[in-house]
């Protein structure tokens, strides 16, 4: 599993291939917290090559890292394989959330990054 995060033109850009895991995951949102609390946040999540989730005994259901960061977004866009979609849209909290997070298809990058525009 990789998982890579920069700060593209203010907007948080992680890419994610493989078997995404619950450590490598936690690694990732530790690492961009303090840039999201700086406030009004856009995320791009580029997924390729993805293989699932891992291990189902992890506790995927730790809603901390959103509730203290959540405020401080503003738009999820994701780009990923049609097949991951409903999985990857439900993992995101699409409708859940107080902002908007929108699928993208796997060659739709351009158009995810004019949407968080």
């Amino acid at each position: 599993m990789t998982i890579k995060w920069s700060n593209d033109d203010n907007i948080i850009v992680i890419r994610v291939s493989g078997v995404l895991t619950k450590p490598e995951f936690d690694a990732c949102q530790l690492e961009i917290e303090p840039t999201i609390q700086k406030g009004q946040t856009k995320m791009l999540i580029l997924v390729t090559d993805f293989q699932g989730w891992g291990s189902a005994v992890d506790d995927w259901a730790d809603l901390s890292f959103q509730e203290r960061n959540d405020p401080f977004i503003r738009k999820i866009a994701i780009v990923v394989d049609k097949k991951w979609r409903d999985l990857a849209t439900m993992f995101a909290g699409q409708g859940l959330r107080p902002f908007p997070i929108e699928y993208f298809a796997s060659n739709q990058e351009e158009f995810a990054r004019a949407w968080l525009e």
